[in-house]
């Protein structure tokens, strides 16, 4: 140990090893980069002009969108740009700059999607008392909640990250820099930080994932007793939306909860992406495209636009 040192960059992963796959992966990640951001600015922009949607659960979707529109900023453009030059360093404030947006945006994801599930079971189970429940005082003070509390959180285990000394290797094992990987490369006593690892992000996504379950409980079993097919509009919206939940916690804790130690990289690259890309780019498609009340806006505003044109 006396003779190492101490690591001031790292080497990040690239989507493949030949030239040829690597430009495929590179143009698939771009193509769901740019829709990521064209679905959720769609969104941002809908609910803040349609007056109609200034609602509680569009109050929540639009802070979502925004939040998803960051949280793929974070990762994909830098691995875009070092797949395709090749060119794969990153300092080390780079990586904890990275690390830090990661993990902020992953803990205000997971506070924003069960404030929509409680928004949901809320109208749905409690219907009298939701302008009550779900004032505009409460969206906001939940909002507010989220985004400073993951300002501790993301800055702890930042903290707790970079307070180790880094002399293995430069090579991170993963297209952005993550806590799991970097734990591998620390030459000095890494317990105390996944035991950190392990029981808040066990806290957060169990708690998180129960009170998620409970709402849609709640609401599948209310819902079982509207007819037919106001019964269809409902599971088309709150299943899908599940699903993506359960993909984005369960790729998550597999990738940050399982125990230390060398594991595959491909794997744990693709589970990353899950958890990482997926939930932002199917988020607006779930919560928007099968949305009759956000068609219906973007209808209005589409003819409102061409009448105003027309009127020129």
């Amino acid at each position: 140990m006396a003779n190492s040192t101490r690591v001031t960059g790292f080497l990040l992963e690239v989507f493949a090893d030949g030239w040829g796959v690597r430009f495929l992966l590179t143009v698939l990640f771009l193509l769901l980069y740019t829709g990521t951001l064209l679905g959720n600015l769609l969104i941002v922009t809908i609910t803040t002009v349609d007056r109609s949607l200034h609602s509680p659960m569009y109050f929540f979707l639009r802070n979502l969108s925004v939040l998803d529109m960051c949280y793929i900023s974070a990762t994909v453009p830098n691995a875009c740009v070092n797949s395709l030059t090749d060119n794969r360093a990153i300092s080390a404030a780079g990586c904890a700059t990275q690390i830090f947006l990661v993990i902020y945006c992953a803990y205000v994801e997971v506070l924003f999607l069960t404030s929509m599930a409680w928004d949901r079971y809320v109208a749905i189970c409690q219907p009298l008392h939701y302008a009550v429940i779900m004032s505009p005082r409460v969206c906001v003070q939940a909002t507010l909640a989220a985004l400073l509390s993951g300002l501790i959180y993301a800055g702890v285990h930042t903290g707790s990250t970079f307070r180790l000394s880094f002399c293995r290797s430069r090579v991170v094992r993963q297209f952005f820099c993550d806590i799991p990987s970097l734990l591998q490369l620390s030459c000095t006593d890494t317990f105390s930080n996944s035991l950190l690892v392990f029981v808040s992000a066990t806290g957060v996504v169990g708690t998180c994932f129960a009170l998620i379950t409970m709402s849609y409980v709640r609401v599948f079993s209310t819902v079982l007793k509207f007819p037919a097919r106001e019964r269809g509009k409902a599971f088309s919206t709150c299943v899908p939306h599940l699903l993506v939940v359960t993909v984005f916690l369960s790729s998550g804790a597999y990738v940050y909860l399982r125990p230390s130690g060398h594991s595959e990289m491909t794997r744990d690259m693709i589970l990353s992406v899950f958890y990482t890309i997926v939930p932002p780019f199917l988020n607006p498609i779930i919560y928007s495209l099968r949305n009759q009340q956000i068609k219906a806006a973007i209808r209005k505003i589409t003819l409102r636009n061409e009448y105003l044109r027309g009127d020129r």
